[in-house]
């Protein structure tokens, strides 16, 4: 993979693809910690001389002008954090990052400049990575520089397609991110141990597959327990199961047996009828949820037992909260286990992007990992794979 080592930018115009899909909350960005992550980047090229336009998606506009996912509120907390103005173009459906009315405004941009480009999913070829949208991308500079890992799993044309056109590498950020994950499949260091939860479960499943063969063991929390409770015949309840993942599991199941891999699952949950604050909750066998209730978090016995086997690891992967931690009185799994994980001396510890952040933010806890990566999807999708589409485009 190329990076900035290989690229010359002094006196060049060059297009970064960031990652601004940040959480917003009445207009405002609830989290800077992604606009955080892009500063190395661009401050390494400014130094050299380089004028930046930034390219970022936020939502899900599917290709139309959206005034609510316009990157418009992004502009000055950058400017903040980068401590230089920022250039905003767009705001306007006139205005989107491909078009002749933004080129216009960016070529005559001064040189150390750092404009900052509308929503590239305003564009209607972005998902698809049309080969004409990309190369109009390629109009905007004279490099371009991929540094946005929590969308490189997607073969989108402002993530693979301008690469095409232009002389490419990845960022520091990028850099980073591969070079942290790529210890977790190639000799982590033992015993090691994957922690996964949340709700996705179809899409941590290809991870699982691929980290098994590495592993010394795996805690299983959250939604994703379900299907594996089920599988060994217990009864869950209303809990979510994705009807796809119960064969999965199963084999999941005997795959871990045949290797030795040891593959713990909650013994108890919190309970309750709904996801609510205030909702009526009760610690109930994990593999006896009563009819209508779901299952909402481990449970003390859960949590002790993870806690306990997790003591000495010196590679831990966690990605996944262990119940609904969003929701007072179903957040003392996930707590448990971070604080955990947190506490372990001397080990490699990655934490693996999305609601998983967001958990071991509320926690305080984020500084206390190796290695918090920046994508949930991106980080799941490299270690089920080994690479990503946007590390192919570099290679």
């Amino acid at each position: 993979m190329r990076t900035l080592k290989d690229l010359s930018a002094a006196g060049k115009r060059i297009i970064v693809r960031a990652d601004y899909n940040v959480p917003m909350e009445a207009g405002k960005i609830a989290d800077v910690s992604r606009v955080k992550a892009s500063l190395p980047t661009l401050q390494r090229l400014l130094e050299q001389g380089a004028s930046i336009v930034l390219l970022s998606h936020l939502g899900r506009p599917n290709g139309r002008f959206e005034a609510t996912s316009s990157l418009a509120p992004v502009t000055p907390v950058l400017a903040a954090q980068l401590q230089r103005p920022v250039t905003f173009i767009g705001g306007s459906a006139e205005r989107t990052p491909a078009s002749d009315a933004t080129l216009r405004q960016v070529l005559p941009l001064p040189q150390g400049s750092v404009a900052l480009l509308d929503n590239v999913r305003f564009e209607p070829g972005e998902g698809s990575n049309d080969a004409a949208l990309a190369r109009r991308y390629a109009r905007l500079g004279e490099a371009f520089v991929l540094d946005a890992f929590a969308s490189a799993h997607r073969d989108h044309a402002s993530v693979t397609g301008a690469t095409r056109f232009l002389p490419s590498c990845a960022g520091l950020l990028m850099e980073k991110e591969v070079a942290n994950l790529t210890r977790l499949i190639q000799r982590p260091a033992k015993p090691f141990w994957v922690v996964l939860g949340g709700s996705k479960a179809a899409d941590k499943i290809g991870a699982l597959e691929s980290l098994l063969p590495r592993v010394t063991g795996m805690l299983i929390g959250g939604a994703l327990a379900f299907p594996f409770i089920e599988a060994q015949g217990g009864q869950v309840g209303n809990s979510l199961v994705a009807a796809e993942t119960a064969g999965l599991a199963k084999s999941l199941l005997g795959m871990a047996h045949d290797r030795g891999v040891q593959l713990l699952l909650p013994v108890d949950v919190v309970a309750a009828p709904k996801p609510a604050v205030g909702a009526e909750a009760r610690i109930v066998p994990a593999n006896h949820i009563p009819a209508g209730w779901k299952g909402l978090d481990i449970g003390p016995q859960t949590r002790q037992r993870f806690v306990e086997a997790l003591q000495g690891a010196r590679t831990v992967f966690w990605n996944g909260p262990m119940g609904a931690a969003e929701i007072d009185g179903f957040q003392g799994g996930t707590q448990a286990i971070g604080r955990a994980i947190a506490g372990l001396p001397a080990a490699f510890t990655v934490l693996g992007g999305g609601d998983t952040v967001a958990a071991a933010q509320r926690l305080r806890l984020g500084e206390r990992f190796s290695h918090v990566s920046t994508g949930g999807g991106a980080c799941l999708t490299f270690l089920a794979k080994g690479t990503l589409p946007g590390i192919e485009a570099l290679s």
